[in-house]
């Protein structure tokens, strides 16, 4: 197996495995320090941060569904200076991506938390949230619109330095192939697509909803369907690297995704159901490789015979 490559080349990162965690699952990585080694995964997508400390929602906030699980979190988080102190300093950023997830609710907030780690060592590159919503737009979400999608990756692409930009895309839009298209318009160096789907959960015997909010994001295997042909159909319309997200919780689901064209995959909710899951996934991959006759993942990716 020695002689597998699993190395991933993107624009301005190098992953030493296509694992990476996924934002709002694996929280600022310290947490699941005991479970593996961190320094092992490809990289770490840390949760959605935002300029200043946010509470998010009431509880109740999680509800498990059959084959996943909706959350309305509400983006929970130290905020980007706690994180840049006390967290940031204690992540293996020296051998492992260390990727920042960006959270606001307008465009010019967006420049703002960019320009606040574009000049951070340790902080490896920088993944826009667009499912959140746009406060000056009455509420809808960036990634409902590829104008504001293409606005919001200008502005954090003119503010982020050298740090490359990803472009988180929501699957709740008509064609997300027009959203991912706006994103490159604007500047973007990768997409990683999906983002939870909208849904609900109820209690016949209370007569409410399971979540506060009412609405939350579902994710887990039940959506993986669903993220495999959104990524199938983004890395078909754009030529940038696309990120899979969506279900993953097998080495073979990792292949699957780099099958219809990911560089690399994000692995979320698994994170629950197993705090190792990612550092399995890691390790399986090479073996799962070569009893595939796999020898390297570039000659792999996108050749599927469709």
């Amino acid at each position: 197996m020695s002689s597998l490559d699993t190395i991933v080349r993107l624009p301005g990162l190098t992953l030493k495995n296509p694992v990476l965690t996924a934002s709002g699952t694996f929280g600022y990585g310290l947490e699941f320090a005991r479970y593996g080694n961190l320094a092992d995964l490809g990289g770490i997508v840390v949760k959605g941060l935002s300029l200043k400390p946010r509470q998010g929602n009431p509880m109740p906030r999680i509800a498990e569904t059959p084959c996943g699980m909706l959350n309305a979190i509400g983006i929970q988080n130290i905020g980007v200076e706690a994180f840049l102190r006390d967290k940031l300093p204690f992540l293996p950023w020296r051998e492992t991506a260390v990727i920042a997830n960006l959270y606001a609710c307008d465009a010019h907030e967006f420049g703002e938390l960019a320009a606040v780690l574009a000049s951070v060592e340790g902080m490896t590159a920088l993944e826009v949230n667009v499912s959140c919503p746009n406060v000056k737009e009455g509420g809808v979400a960036f990634g409902q619109n590829p104008g504001q999608i293409r606005a919001v990756t200008e502005e954090v692409k003119r503010n982020a330095g050298s740090k490359p930009v990803i472009v988180k895309l929501s699957p709740n839009v008509t064609d997300i192939a027009d959203a991912a298209r706006a994103a490159v318009d604007g500047g973007a160096d990768m997409l990683s697509c999906i983002n939870t789907l909208m849904g609900m959960a109820v209690d016949i015997r209370t007569r409410k909803p399971r979540l506060a909010n009412v609405y939350g994001g579902l994710s887990g295997p039940a959506i993986k369907p669903v993220a495999l042909r959104c990524v199938h159909q983004v890395c078909r319309a754009v030529s940038v690297p696309v990120i899979g997200v969506g279900g993953i919780a097998s080495a073979e689901d990792i292949l699957d995704f780099i099958l219809v064209g990911a560089h690399a995959v994000q692995v979320g909710t698994a994170n629950f159901m197993r705090p190792d899951a990612a550092f399995r996934m890691a390790s399986e991959l090479p073996a799962l490789m070569e009893k595939l006759g796999i020898d390297g993942l570039d000659d792999f990716r996108g050749s599927l015979r469709a």
